[in-house]
Order: C-alpha cells, then structure tokens, then sequence
C-alpha cells in the first residue's frame, strides 16, 4: 500500500510502517466499486491527521508520520484497496473545517455536538479523559474551582474540550489558542490560572514544572473516532463496522500498546 501526504498548515511527512502488519483480517463487508466510489471521491483516499495531538500521532528525527492515528488510517486503506494520501493538520478545529471545503475524504478527529453539522461520526475507538493543570502555589483544589469568576483557562482553539468547555462553563474565562502548543505557552507566559487538555499530556507537563499539579476527576471524555462528510451514507455506515471490528479484534488495544500510549481506554 503506497500513500502520499499532503500538509495543511504543517511540515511534511514521509509514511511509516502499516497497521496490516498486526494481521487482522480486513472487515467481513465487501467493498466493492460503489462503496469505494463513496468512501474515496478520487484516486486516493485523502485522510485528515491531527498532529498537533500528540498523544495520537507522531513524527520521527526525518518528519514521517507515525503514531494510532496513522497506524488505523493505514489499516483502512488496506482494507479498502486503494492508495492513501495524508491531509495533515496542526489542530482539530481546522481539520474539522476541512470537511465543508472537502479537504479530506474521512478525518481522525473528536467527535463532539459542534461538529455534527458537518461530519458523521463512527462509534469513538479510543476515550481519554480531559483536566486541568494549575500551577504551583495555586488555590484551585477541584474541577469546580475552576469556574469561578476571574479564573482565565488556557485551551487550544477548537479542540473537543474547548468546544465543551464552551458550552458549559459560566464563569471563568477561556483564553484561546491557536494549536495545543500554544495554550502551553501563553498559560506559562500569562501566568493564567489554569490550563485545559487531555490528562497524559498535562501529566507529561506537569512533570517539567515544578510544584503544578494535574487536578483530580475531569470535565469531560474527548471520545477519538472517524469522521466522514455527511450525505455519504455508504461510507458511513462501512466506516462505522470497520470501527467496531478494529476494537472487537483487539488491533486498537495492540496498537495502543505498540505506540506506548497512556491514560486512553478502549470503550466497549
């Protein structure tokens, strides 16, 4: 299976190893001229990456792309027959956009109520919990300490938590921005009172900063699962069998393992 990559707004990337590998067998539904017709709207299939999440993906020291996410977007192409292409992306909000501009044929991405006008979801393959880190010396003991007037939270514009927190937080404040880096940065910079994200990586943080703590609980699931365009209901409906196959073979619990990743779980 050969593949090419396309960037969005990032560096470029070369591919790495298959996720067939694993020899999981492809999924019991035939995939024949329609479905691909439905699933691949070119020559290739163009599939959305997120690297500017970090738990999910990776590049090595030459730039090529690695981690689950790329692993299963291998795997799907495997099995659908056809070569791959990459759309890589530095954040999930503009690879959510990429779905009305027909950037991408499917997307690894969050599913989440604000992008369900656009994009239909599979069952998620993966969940990982969401916090805060507060830093040193810091008043705020409990999630529900965090939103209380003047309390001003670092999240990465668009991100699933950004989109929930959004819509459930009454009175602190976010402060945006514009990739999963940044909302690093500008809580360090700013010394703001708390930042938002997927726990392992607040964890990894934490370690690098003496005396912050990751606060206990969370806010909510980010549920990772496969997008397509909606009104391609063909697809659709084989992306969603070729999520569940993924889990009830064990590929997502070999590749998880394989990649190294922590504080995800497989949801049944």
């Amino acid at each position: 299976m050969s593949f090419a990559v396309r960037d969005v707004g990032g560096p470029s990337d070369r591919p790495s190893k298959e996720a067939g590998e694993a020899g999981v067998p492809p999924a019991g539904r035939t995939v024949g001229p329609t479905l691909i017709a439905d699933l691949a709207r070119t020559s290739k299939l163009r599939v959305g990456i997120n690297f500017g999440n970090t738990l999910l993906t990776t590049r090595d020291e030459n730039g090529a792309p690695g981690g689950i996410a790329v692993d299963l977007a291998q795997e799907l192409a495997r099995r659908v027959g056809v070569p791959m292409e990459l759309v890589s992306y530095e954040t999930a909000g503009q690879m959510a956009d990429g779905a009305k501009a027909g950037a991408w044929d499917v997307a690894f991405l969050a599913a989440d109520p604000a992008r369900a006008d656009e994009i239909a979801f599979t069952p998620p393959y993966l969940e990982v919990d969401t916090t805060y880190l507060v830093p040193a010396g810091s008043p705020l003991r409990t999630l529900a300490d965090v939103d209380r007037a003047g309390v001003r939270v670092a999240v990465s514009n668009k991100s699933a938590y950004d989109l929930f927190l959004t819509r459930n937080l009454k009175h602190a404040r976010l402060v945006r921005a514009p990739s999963p880096n940044a909302s690093v940065d500008i809580f360090l910079a700013d010394k703001l009172d708390a930042l938002a994200g997927l726990r392992p990586l607040l964890m990894e943080i934490a370690a690098h900063q003496p005396g912050a703590r990751v606060l206990e609980g969370r806010f909510t699931v980010v549920r990772q699962a496969v997008g397509i365009p909606k009104g391609r209901d063909a697809a659709a409906a084989y992306l969603h069998d070729f999520v569940e196959d993924l889990k009830a073979s064990g590929l997502v619990a070999k590749l998880i393992e394989r990649n190294g990743i922590r504080g995800v779980s497989v949801p049944p």
